[in-house]
């Protein structure tokens, strides 16, 4: 179950097959981003032993999603370039309180719905792209439609994992954590509301 509090609409499909290549490209930087928080969260909070092995192994998989989106972009003939930075992660993370131990819960509960929202981003890519698949459309690529489909998976599960490391830490009762991941949630979903409409994962409206 995705904790969002908004849903990307219809016209997000169309637009974004139009921009494919564009998003393919940012999907690669999203991945090495991923990469990055979980292992910068290691040397963060390594007195909380319990999430060292679960980043660690989170770390190591979006690394080899990385390295397959890098391979889908040079199939496409498409290089993979210095990107400006998307301002939806830091703005998300503004709401995290300041003092701990809240901030380590707020730091993975955001984390989590920045998988949460790449995971619906990438189920309706991956629903538009099988639909051009299934029209033999010109613009079909059932390569690029199966990686999609092979990941819808792992960004769950990796939206779960943040949420479940959240409950490890045990500084807060569940009702408290599913109120927290809701407010935050609904600080999410006016982020994307307000992001630019730009070829992004991540971007607005939905």
């Amino acid at each position: 179950m995705l904790h969002l509090a908004s849903h990307t609409g219809p016209d997000w499909d169309r637009w974004a097959l139009r921009h494919l290549d564009d998003l393919l490209l940012d999907h690669a930087h999203c991945e090495k981003k991923a990469a990055s928080t979980a292992i910068n969260l290691i040397f963060r909070y390594p007195e909380h032993v319990e999430l060292m092995e679960p980043l660690s192994r989170l770390a190591r998989e979006e690394l080899e999603h990385f390295e397959l989106v890098i391979a889908h972009l040079r199939r496409r003939n498409t290089p993979f370039v210095r990107q400006q930075p998307s301002a939806y992660a830091g703005r998300l993370m503004e709401a995290c309180r300041r003092a701990e131990p809240s901030r380590v819960v707020d730091t993975l509960l955001c984390c989590s719905l920045i998988e949460a929202r790449s995971c619906e981003r990438m189920q309706r890519l991956q629903g538009a792209l099988a639909e051009l698949d299934h029209e033999g459309d010109p613009r079909s690529d059932p390569a690029l439609t199966e990686l999609y489909a092979s990941l819808l998976a792992s960004e769950a599960r990796h939206h779960a994992t943040y949420v479940d490391l959240a409950r490890t830490l045990g500084v807060v009762d569940e009702a408290g954590l599913r109120a927290r991941l809701h407010e935050l949630a609904m600080h999410e979903a006016e982020i994307v509301a307000e992001a630019p409409f730009t070829p992004r994962l991540h971007s607005g409206p939905v």
